[in-house]
């Protein structure tokens, strides 16, 4: 019976663990659209984003927080067709929760152009870790919609991966108690 009680809690934390990996593994390798993480909604419009820090060893992509400070390459592919003949602004605001105007909050500014090709790339020097807000604007003066993206830059490797260790902690503890739960009932079937 206790043997039949550890292997159930096993393959459950198995289970969890796989279910909550899912999400890390498939976050960009979605062949369809409708599965892509990275999508940037934009009012009616969809934008791909893509970010790179190539000076920092870390080569792989990513589409949501930036893993450190340092340079940083952002692609925008546009997939909706009718952003080719819009102009396009991107801002990015430091978050500090100050509510202070918006030009003294910016650390980077692209001013409105369109981009017939459909993509807009950008490097930026983040120098400080902390939180910020990319404003992606549409539209001219006349009509215009605002997409608002909150990012980190520089969260630490913990808080990254504040899930999975969660995950493991209670994993654990799982096994940890039905060890301690299985070493007192045998101590109590001895006496």
């Amino acid at each position: 019976m206790n043997l039949h009680l550890t292997r159930c809690a096993v393959g459950l934390f198995w289970l969890f663990a796989a279910v909550f990996m899912a999400g890390e593994v498939t976050a960009h390798g979605g062949l369809s659209m409708e599965k892509d993480y990275c999508k940037l909604r934009v009012g009616p419009y969809v934008m791909h984003f893509t970010g790179y820090q190539p000076g920092d060893g870390y080569r792989q992509e990513f589409c949501e927080d930036i893993p450190s400070t340092g340079e940083t390459i952002v692609i925008l592919d546009f997939i909706d067709d009718a952003l080719r003949d819009l102009p396009v602004a991107v801002r990015i605001i430091r978050d500090d929760g100050s509510g202070r105007d918006l030009d003294s909050a910016t650390v980077y500014h692209v001013p409105s152009k369109v981009y017939p090709k459909g993509t807009f790339s950008f490097d930026y020097q983040f120098q400080q870790p902390g939180n910020y807000i990319g404003l992606v604007t549409v539209g001219d003066e006349n009509q215009q919609v605002i997409g608002r993206f909150p990012f980190s830059v520089g969260a630490p490797f913990y808080l990254r991966y504040s899930s999975l260790a969660a995950l493991f902690a209670i994993g654990f503890g799982l096994v940890y108690g039905i060890w301690r739960w299985r070493r007192a009932a045998k101590g109590a079937a001895a006496t």
